[in-house]
């Protein structure tokens, strides 16, 4: 029997044309397995509506970049749909994480394995996220590159060259599984995923189903530090900086000093101080 498949497609992430992409699911997709439909999105938030306004779907697919996703996995965790990723962002760190093709073509090819991985759900004050969420100096650059006429990673890096020399560390009081830590920091990161996309690991070993989030705490860092600390992140050696410490937990509470910028995954909010995190393991199913 065929599978409903649900394609919801941003028109506007990673800056590409999204016009061709019903014909290059007619010459990819295969025809005997899926009856293909298709939704583009108007605004933000329009994603989880139709995921939302789609139940009976078998299959919805996210064709945009993290925010997208997140927007659909957000409405499809803990149900019984399946959902799908066309990697259309601009760093694509969920997809890469999964390891699926960065090719339009081959992203949709892999859909005709229905192969289903199983991934955990992070939560911070009750806003999913399935990559990364932070506070501090990312959360501050989300806000920023959101505002930036170039996106992808030299958007970001003009973004974060522009902005650090004047960004002030926060002081934070973090209570991990129940263990309490007292810190200085530049940002905090909470990885489910390792990297937040383009390759840049924050989190080398942080898994997507381990049942465990990776609390990355960035110290503060003399500025000529920043080129090798984002090297070590392109070379998956972030972890071995003597400014990074990593520390797996499940349940976390961070204190910060008030209330404050944070992102999920790499939407920028403004939050109170206290920032409530846990996992939910393997949540959501995604075709890889």
């Amino acid at each position: 029997m065929k599978k409903s498949i649900l394609f919801v497609i941003n028109p506007i992430s990673g800056g590409k044309s999204k016009i061709n992409f019903p014909a290059l699911v007619n010459q990819h997709l295969d025809n005997r397995k899926f009856i293909p439909s298709y939704i583009y999105t108007k605004n933000v938030g329009h994603a989880s509506t139709i995921a939302t306004e789609n139940t009976m779907m078998d299959i919805i697919v996210a064709v945009g970049g993290d925010g997208t996703i997140n927007e659909v996995a957000s409405v499809l965790e803990s149900s019984h749909q399946c959902m799908g990723i066309i990697p259309y962002g601009s760093g694509n760190g969920l997809a890469r994480s999964i390891g699926l093709p960065l090719s339009i073509a081959k992203a949709i090819s892999r859909l005709n394995h229905l192969r289903v991985f199983q991934m955990d759900t992070g939560v911070l004050n009750n806003r999913k996220f399935f990559n990364i969420a932070g506070t501090g100096f990312d959360a501050h650059i989300s806000q920023k590159f959101a505002q930036h006429p170039g996106r992808g990673l030299n958007g970001y890096i003009q973004s974060a060259f522009r902005e650090i020399s004047t960004y002030h560390p926060q002081n934070y009081t973090l209570y991990i599984d129940g263990i309490k830590y007292q810190r200085n920091a530049f940002m905090i990161s909470i990885a489910n995923s390792s990297q937040y996309g383009n390759n840049a690991h924050i989190s080398p070993f942080a898994s997507l189903e381990d049942g465990l989030l990776d609390i990355c705490i960035i110290r503060p860092f003399p500025l000529y530090m920043l080129p090798f600390i984002g090297l070590r992140m392109f070379n998956r050696t972030a972890h071995c900086s003597k400014f990074v410490e990593i520390i797996k937990g499940r349940n976390i509470i961070i204190n910060r000093e008030k209330a404050d910028l944070v992102h999920v995954d790499g939407e920028p909010l403004l939050m109170n101080a206290e920032l409530e995190i846990f996992i939910k393991p393997l949540s959501l199913k995604v075709l890889s």
